[in-house]
């Protein structure tokens, strides 16, 4: 399991969008599970689930990526599981790390500075 939290200067909707066209549209066995969206009055939330086939621990490994600005802040924060490759060892041969960085990846032009957990 791996978890990144960073900030971006984008807003959710072009977050999401970013990471959907570059994970998605830019992978083989990629696809978008769940794409939820919530608008309220303090900003708005993207919640993406995604999944893609590794073949190094040969699994399908999920990704879900949570996108808001309610602090006024785009803040992304992205959870990869379901990687492992047996029932009572958590290991993945990296590719829940690969795929968080993926997504991060995808918005590095757009990170700020700190790590989003402020």
């Amino acid at each position: 399991m791996s978890i990144k939290n960073f900030n971006v200067s984008l807003s959710p909707k072009e977050a999401a969008d970013r990471i959907h066209s570059e994970i998605i549209k830019g992978s083989i066995s990629g696809t978008l599970v769940d794409h939820y969206v919530r608008n309220t009055t303090m900003g708005e939330m993207h919640v993406l689930i995604m999944e893609k086939y590794y073949m190094r621990s040969n699994n399908r490994a999920s990704v879900t990526s949570t996108i808001d600005n309610f602090d006024g802040v785009t803040r992304v924060h992205v959870v990869a599981a379901g990687s492992s490759e047996g029932v009572f060892f958590r290991f993945d041969w990296g590719a829940g790390s690969n795929f968080a960085n993926s997504v991060e990846w995808a918005l590095k032009e757009y990170i700020m500075e700190g790590d989003g957990n402020d």
